[in-house]
């Protein structure tokens, strides 16, 4: 017989509340598997096989510049993504070299998924035996099949919230700059080889994921971290609101780029460190305090974390709408009041980036870039960004889901 499991406290298990443990043993008899976590693993799979791909093609035509981009942006997603993965599960007990190795590897998703599969099935069966062993009048045998039961869902919930984070990180760090470097490549050479196109299919759907959850979680932040659920119709829009968003948004940085070459680069570097500095202006704005649940902790970590939370928060509004405002000064680190201030403010500055990026593109073009009308692809893109625009504003002002009608 298994020993049995101590039991670990929220702390430990990477965020996890008796909360969310209630919820998703709801339905006791078959709690839902976190699909999400291996729709983040096939996305991660897919973007760095079809990147080692381009990798190879690209080292056998002698495209050098192109090739060591390519690995270098797969690289640094999948090791932060290794990093994301090993901040969630700190507290690992078993097979901690085995966990280790794969994430040496660059392998921690696929590692992960299947351990959690296999946490899952434990609980399937743990859940059938208190079914069967409902009546046992053994009070011991009871309390520690209680704590099996809590620790495997326990430790599928670490992993949702781990690979949520991790896919954020994915889409924003990784693949919406291989995006955009992806079409660049494909302007400036005018060609379209099924790898690559493999690749930016990759790349597109794993950023406009990484959007969708950053509206999801922004919906929980505003709810009090209460669990909600999208209905389809709901989620319907939220899909086709970040899919245009990231497309239009890509599109435009890439033939900015591909118009002006390196010149462009001061424009684009001057673009994400505003979005990296309005948070700290607004920090010393307001005293500078620390929040005040890190009072017990290192100064010097906590501001290392800010940074990190503040690079990365820039590198989504660089792409796309964060869905909330980052605020350094407030133990909650985000905004959980509804503005749409901010939001109308951060789309209509992204427009106006948009436009003259668009209009830099059609007196600049290289002559080689398109065997189209300029003008036409120029409104295409800017239709395409108002359309997605359209399609936030109609899911905040009726659709947006609260806490009361629409909790788990």
């Amino acid at each position: 017989m298994e020993t049995p499991l101590e039991e670990t406290d929220e702390g430990s298990t990477g965020g996890v509340s008796s909360l969310e443990i209630e919820v998703f043993l709801d339905r006791r008899t078959h709690p839902r598997f976190p699909f999400s976590i291996f729709l983040s693993t096939l996305l991660y799979c897919g973007e760095v096989a079809s990147a080692l791909y381009m990798f190879v093609l690209y080292r056998n035509n002698g495209d050098i510049y192109w090739m060591s981009f390519t690995i270098s942006l797969i690289i640094t997603g999948a090791f932060f993504d290794q990093i994301t993965l090993l901040f969630f599960n700190k507290d690992s007990r078993g097979n901690k070299v085995v966990l280790l190795i794969g994430h040496i590897l660059l392998l921690g998703p696929i590692v992960r998924c299947l351990q959690t599969t296999i946490h899952y099935h434990k609980l399937l069966k743990y859940l059938t035996l208190e079914a069967e062993e409902s009546q046992d009048s053994n009070p011991e045998r009871n309390k520690i099949l209680q704590r099996k039961i809590v620790y495997s869902s326990q430790c599928i919930l670490r992993q949702d919230n781990a690979f949520k984070c991790m896919r954020v990180v994915q889409a924003f760090v990784s693949s919406a700059p291989q995006l955009v470097f992806q079409i660049y490549v494909t302007l400036t050479i005018k060609e379209l080889p099924s790898g690559r196109a493999l690749l930016m299919t990759c790349c597109l759907l794993s950023a406009a994921y990484g959007a969708i959850l950053c509206s999801t979680l922004a919906i929980q932040i505003s709810n009090d971290d209460t669990t909600i659920k999208l209905p389809p119709m709901e989620l319907f829009y939220v899909i086709i609101w970040r899919f245009l968003e990231i497309i239009s948004r890509a599109v435009a940085l890439a033939l900015f780029a591909a118009s002006l070459k390196l010149k462009s680069l001061p424009f684009l570097l001057v673009i994400y460190f505003v979005s990296v500095l309005a948070p700290w202006l607004e920090f010393w704005k307001n005293g500078a305090h620390l929040p005040s649940s890190t009072e017990d902790s290192s100064v010097v970590g906590t501001v290392l974390m800010l940074i990190v939370i503040t690079l990365l928060y820039a590198a989504i509004n660089f792409s796309c709408w964060a869905a909330v405002k980052l605020q350094l000064s407030n133990e909650k680190i985000f905004d959980r009041r509804e503005r749409w201030g901010h939001r109308i403010l951060h789309y209509s500055f992204q427009f106006l980036e948009n436009v003259m990026m668009i209009i830099a593109f059609i007196f600049y073009r290289g002559e080689t870039l398109l065997n189209c009308c300029y003008t036409l692809v120029a409104i295409h893109v800017l239709i395409i960004y108002l359309l997605g625009f359209s399609f936030m504003c109609l899911f905040y002002h009726y659709l947006y889901p609260r806490k009361s009608d629409k909790i788990l």
